[in-house]
């Protein structure tokens, strides 16, 4: 199974944003081409929560009008609050909230043996506006810089909206690192951004929660 890595970092300060954009380097990798994108994040569980109690998110993407399921496993923390290390298996869906309906994948036999047979239910969703930049380091590329601008809805209501900007590492170099605490640094180093150590659903649930 895939891991997913990366650097995680909250919006304190709507200045950092531009203080990013105007960045044609992070420390010493080269950061590409802005590339915008709008796409809906649906966060599915059993009306029970089983799989929350497992520790795994199902989440299921909409972007350019594919849909896509992602799982996620449960999450290892790191030093300075930024670094995010999980399990993560992908595969095809649709805009069925049925499974059953979805194509056959990896992903799709793992949900299965979470859920146990019982249905899925919108737990909240997430409406983002995604900046994306690829990043390079001595001419190879290693990752994605996203800023995300990420608006909170329950039930149809919009109950929050929070900034987040997230560095991860490509595929390949899940199992070497080495490059990821200097550029986590140099995010750091802007002021205006925070080590998030929650995750964007964590931090959707609390909002939920508040109202």
């Amino acid at each position: 199974m895939a891991i997913e890595v990366e650097a995680r970092f909250r919006v304190e300060d709507p200045e950092a944003l531009d203080r990013l954009a105007e960045m044609d380097r992070l420390g010493d990798a080269d950061l590409g081409a802005a590339v915008a994108v709008d796409e809906t994040d649906s966060y599915l569980d059993t009306a029970d929560g089983v799989l929350g109690a497992e520790r795994w998110a199902c989440r299921l993407r909409r972007r350019h009008g594919r849909h896509l399921l992602s799982l996620k496993g449960p999450p290892e923390g790191g030093a300075g609050g930024w670094l995010h290390r999980r399990p993560e298996v992908e595969g095809p869906a649709t805009e069925e909230p049925d499974p059953e309906r979805w194509p056959p994948s990896e992903a799709h036999d793992l949900l299965d043996r979470l859920r146990r047979g019982r249905p899925l239910v919108e737990r909240l969703a997430l409406r983002q506006l995604r900046t994306e930049r690829g990043v390079s380091l001595h001419g190879h590329p290693i990752g994605v810089l996203s800023v995300d601008d990420v608006t909170v809805v329950v039930d149809g209501d919009e109950v929050g909206r929070f900034g987040i900007v997230e560095l991860e590492l490509a595929p390949s170099l899940a199992g070497d690192e080495e490059a990821l605490p200097p550029l986590a640094a140099a995010l750091a180093s802007i002021q205006g951004l925070a080590a998030e150590p929650r995750s964007k659903l964590e931090r959707a649930l609390q909002l939920a929660g508040a109202r």
